[in-house]
């Protein structure tokens, strides 16, 4: 039986972890987003001490599932629904999309125009880098819709697809290349040990023009059954593009390519566990590369459960950040630290432009075995100072009240215009 001393490989210091109160009242540069429930909190951050300041918090129409900026950083978009996890996986009848202007000095959010309906739950959504479009991905059924951003910044209308794009099984990302030119839908497939069904997983892309797509090409291994990317993210100024692969624990490497958007085959596949050989479940989680593009960082998530005196509690396995360093001239990654996620499930995490901290963020607290005891570890939000060469120190994190039906689903850190 794991207990809660292995409930990390890096546990060292996460019993003794000190936790933080939110301070009030701060200007802002950072802000770092935070959504349990329906409530978006923001918080002004605090390089230089690693700690965030509490500031308010706005209410979707129902749980949040994601959100993004557009590009001028003056605009938040959320897309929310009251179906999926937090509501035991049911479809959900309410679904949307807003938008949220940004306050320029404290990152304050206030409504602005009108709550977009959407077809069914989001999972992801982004805007591309002209700030003219939303692009939104739905996991079931997998799809995507692409809204017009209005010159003010409200959200317009919803411009029409081909009956035919391939949508794949899952969908789970939705991105544009950094010449604006494709779009990639990363869609994951249900291929992970105990799924049921078993669907194949696929990264699909497709031209981009006037907010219209075109199927362009399907990038796999073989038919893609053993193949679950999760998300991607791009190389700030070299043609590198970093894949988390959910259900394999892995981290693949690929090519730009103008004609395909990526290569056909990846340049490298890395494991991304400090134990590869633990027979564990694992599930590789969200991936970002420094803003200076010299490391990579995602999250190594478990969240399983068995029982114990009547109760479920954690099973076991590695909850961490996986931090990797780039080779500047070839693009291959190397694994050089599994720091401690000191919290269950790090769903979601953002690092500042100077890449001096990394904050994250846990979707729900757990219940843990410690010896013939039972104790809770709570949600939180994590924060890492980042050390030149790329390591991860934890700084502090702060409790959060979260629950399964009310999760801290989503997060991310937004530097002011």
């Amino acid at each position: 039986m794991v207990d809660r001393r292995t409930f990390t490989t890096l546990l060292a210091g996460t019993i003794a972890a000190p936790t933080a109160s939110f301070a009030q009242n701060s200007a802002a540069t950072h802000v770092f987003y935070s959504a349990v429930g329906a409530e978006l909190t923001f918080y002004s951050v605090d390089v230089d001490d690693a700690a965030l300041v509490r500031q308010g918090t706005v209410s979707a129409p129902a749980n949040i599932q994601y959100a993004w900026p557009h590009p001028s950083k003056r605009y938040l978009y959320v897309v929310s629904s009251n179906g999926g996890p937090s509501s035991s996986g049911t479809a959900g009848d309410k679904h949307a999309a807003d938008a949220f202007r940004i306050d320029p000095s404290s990152g304050a959010l206030t409504p602005h125009g009108e709550t977009v309906r959407l077809p069914s739950r989001p999972i992801h959504a982004s805007v591309d880098l002209s700030g003219q479009y939303l692009l939104t991905a739905y996991n079931d059924p997998s799809g995507l819709t692409v809204h017009r951003i209005n010159a003010d910044g409200t959200l317009g209308e919803r411009v029409r697809q081909p009956d035919a794009l391939d949508t794949g099984k899952f969908a789970h990302q939705i991105r544009v290349t950094p010449d604006n030119s494709h779009v990639i839908l990363v869609t994951r497939g249900n291929n992970a040990p105990t799924d049921n069904p078993v669907d194949p997983g696929s990264i699909k892309i497709f031209g981009f023009k006037d907010g219209v797509l075109t199927n362009l090409a399907a990038i796999q291994p073989g038919d893609g059954m053993h193949f679950g990317p999760r998300h991607l993210d791009f190389h700030p100024t070299q043609p590198w593009v970093y894949v988390s692969v959910e259900s394999q624990n892995q981290l693949y490497v690929y090519r730009r390519d103008a004609a395909t958007g990526l290569s056909r085959e990846p340049l490298y596949i890395k494991g991304t566990l400090s134990d590869p050989a633990s027979k564990l479940r694992q599930a590789a989680g969200p991936i970002h590369v420094s803003p200076d593009g010299r490391f990579v960082y995602l999250t190594n998530r478990a969240w399983w459960l068995t029982e114990f005196e009547g109760k479920q509690v954690f099973s076991g396995g590695e909850n961490s950040v996986a931090v990797f360093a780039i080779d500047q001239n070839t693009g291959e990654p190397t694994l050089i630290q599994n720091a401690d996620g000191h919290a269950n499930y790090l769903r979601t995490f953002g690092i500042d432009p100077a890449v001096r901290i990394l904050v994250a963020a846990s979707v729900w607290p757990m219940l843990m075995r410690e010896g013939k005891d039972i104790t809770t570890l709570p949600a939180a939000i994590v924060m890492y100072r980042i050390g030149g060469d790329g390591k991860l120190t934890f700084a502090r994190k702060y409790e959060i009240e979260a629950s399964t039906k009310k999760q801290q689903f989503w997060a991310g850190m937004v530097t002011l215009a």
